[in-house]
């Protein structure tokens, strides 16, 4: 993008914004309802949301990572002040479970006295790894900084929805592609040998539409009109409501733009190597959670190895920094001790569960225990080609996009959705007292049914959806 069109973008008036949004005019006169009352808030200590098993928070800690003193502390404040349940999200963020609104003063108190400051305003996320690994392909953390800088120094602040996400990847060992995010920046290297910033919106890396390469102040800048354009759409507008006809108009894409980096991106659990001297340690909570009691064993193991700071990243995983790599063999012991799956080969990291009855008031049954059986009676479909999605009710939080397996509850059985999401139709209804039979007779469709070197996911496919419904009546 030429630097005269650079500065007409970042000068443009609210008016002009609004030609971004489908409707071309901006929600005048509507206040922002309060963020507790709209669907699709984000939890948090000033807002936390009422669950099953009491109040939930989410926190993104504002730092890049905790120490393992500070994590103790919230693990000991997660225990005093609720149920101890400690979760990471696909998102990389904690969530605490089980307050009530009469401790919940007390864990603000005790977050504050660890020095964790919570970070709030629009959501930037960045790799977990960025600024520690050497193959990244530009400094993503550098830029969202800035970028946080110059959306604190809007006056007035715009009205942006509760859960609009920003991705800067700048590529690596862990990436974030996979998921979604209003708007995203993803470093590339140009034929020239630039590092340049792609730009594109509404998706994961896969299915967001790219709009234009650009330098690092250029993509801030285009960034913050994006984000006033939205704001002029109204406090409730996501990527998706931009017009993308208008944007290809503002934002003319080069004739081919710089290629995408091709790396030997990792999964965010097991060893991590970086380069000679340092490794990263990936671990993942047994479904995402783990009991505070639980934590604060394993952070006594990783204190003693030399281990200096933990980060939270995508796949619900928690990252271990400044390890000897003479230590690793000790402490992924420890960690399998203590409830964490330690091997990218696990097949219950691709079980997919949300918290289930009893966490959540919507949910119709106990998910994580369904998706230990499906680990142990069904691990033909858990080879890592696909996810099987173990939703509680028809919202589908823990994994809003389509699988190619989604077990959906509901108040007489489960509803089995293939290649959807959980509000998709299903192929079949499982009475309540069958599922771990139908988990066990997809796992032998699998088994009986594969050829030679093909994947779970291939050998489904090609069933098709007929095969996949017959098999679960007989089960």
């Amino acid at each position: 993008m030429k630097g005269s069109l650079m500065v007409a973008v970042d000068a443009q008036t609210v008016e002009e914004q609004a030609c971004f949004s489908k409707g071309g005019a901006a929600e005048d006169g509507v206040a922002s309802p309060l963020p507790s009352m709209v669907r699709g808030a984000c939890p948090s200590l000033n807002a936390p949301m009422q669950t099953g098993d009491g109040l939930l928070v989410r926190l993104r800690p504002s730092t890049p990572g905790l120490t393992i003193a500070q994590l103790r502390l919230l693990a000991e404040a997660a225990e005093r002040h609720g149920n101890g349940l400690i979760e990471i999200t696909a998102r990389g963020n904690f969530q605490l479970r089980g307050m009530t609104p009469q401790s919940m003063p007390g864990l603000a108190a005790d977050i504050d006295r660890a020095g964790i400051v919570p970070e709030s305003g629009v959501t930037i996320e960045v790799p977990p790894l960025s600024g520690v690994d050497p193959s990244e392909i530009a400094d993503a953390r550098g830029l969202s900084e800035r970028l946080r800088s110059a959306i604190d120094a809007l006056r007035p602040k715009p009205l942006l929805a509760a859960k609009l996400a920003i991705i800067v990847d700048g590529g690596g060992r862990l990436v974030l592609d996979e998921l979604s995010a209003d708007i995203r920046l993803k470093a590339v290297t140009a034929a020239d040998g630039r590092k340049l910033w792609t730009l594109a919106i509404a998706g994961t890396e896969t299915t967001a539409t790219r709009l234009v390469a650009l330098s690092g102040e250029e993509a801030i800048a285009c960034v913050m009109a994006l984000l006033k354009a939205l704001a002029a759409i109204g406090p409730r507008a996501r990527g998706r409501d931009l017009d993308i006809a208008a944007l290809g108009l503002q934002f003319p894409a080069p004739s081919s733009f710089p290629r995408r980096e091709t790396n030997s991106s990792a999964l965010p659990v097991g060893v991590i190597p970086l380069d000679n001297e340092q490794t990263a340690l990936g671990l993942r909570p047994a479904f995402g959670q783990i009991h505070a009691q639980d934590l604060i064993r394993f952070l006594d193991h990783a204190e003693m190895t030399g281990a200096h700071e933990l980060r939270t990243g995508p796949e619900h995983s928690l990252l271990l920094l400044g390890l000897p790599r003479e230590r690793i063999k000790g402490i992924l012991a420890a960690a399998a001790d203590c409830g964490f799956q330690t091997r990218a080969d696990d097949p219950a990291n691709y079980a997919v569960p949300c918290s289930g009855a009893g966490a959540c008031a919507s949910a119709h049954y106990a998910t994580k225990k369904a998706a230990a059986d499906l680990v142990e009676i069904g691990h033909e479909l858990l080879d890592g080609s696909l996810k099987v999605h173990l939703s509680g009710c028809a919202k589908g939080c823990a994994h809003p996009f389509p699988a190619m397996l989604t077990i959906v509850g509901a108040a007489t059985g489960y509803a089995i959705v293939v290649n959807g999401s959980a509000s998709s139709e299903p192929v079949a209804y499982i009475h309540k007292e069958y599922l771990k039979s139908a988990l066990a007779a997809l796992g032998e469709l699998v088994r009986n049914n594969k050829a030679a070197g093909e994947s779970a996911q291939q050998c489904l496919k090609r069933l098709g959806r007929d095969a996949i419904a017959t098999a679960l009546r007989q089960g």
